[in-house]
């Protein structure tokens, strides 16, 4: 049974910065694809970041560049989503998302088959 549990959300300042975690267990992690998505209140799910099976390649929405990093760790089955300079806007339930075997496109929701039960992101003004 896939499992991925997020953990790191909670309440921050604009300007400041959180750290998200997600583990995985109960897949071979190291061949997953894994992504991060948010969703605010009222609106859709959307696409924040994505990194391959072997970290080397990464993809980021616009809204997540330059201020978020997404990375793996293959040994603790693990990934991260660095987020620096948060604003308010930010602020959503923020998913992780696996799709084994996988080396296609990552910045569709409908390619993966496996998501957690997220963690809130609040970001005051």
């Amino acid at each position: 049974q896939v499992q991925l549990v997020e953990s790191g959300g909670g309440l921050v300042q604009a300007g400041g910065s959180l750290s998200l975690s997600c583990a995985a267990s109960g897949l071979t992690f190291n061949k997953a694809a894994m992504g991060w998505f948010r969703q605010a209140p009222g609106k859709e799910r959307d696409f924040v970041a994505a990194i391959s099976r072997g970290g080397s390649s990464t993809d980021y929405a616009a809204i997540a560049k330059g201020r978020f990093t997404i990375s793996r760790d293959n040994v603790k089955n693990a990934v991260y989503l660095q987020m620096n300079s948060l604003k308010p806007d930010d602020a959503a339930v923020y998913y992780c998302a696996a799709k084994p075997y996988y080396s296609g496109t990552l910045n569709i929701e409908g390619v993966y088959d496996y998501w957690g039960q997220g963690t809130q992101v609040t970001v005051s003004s």
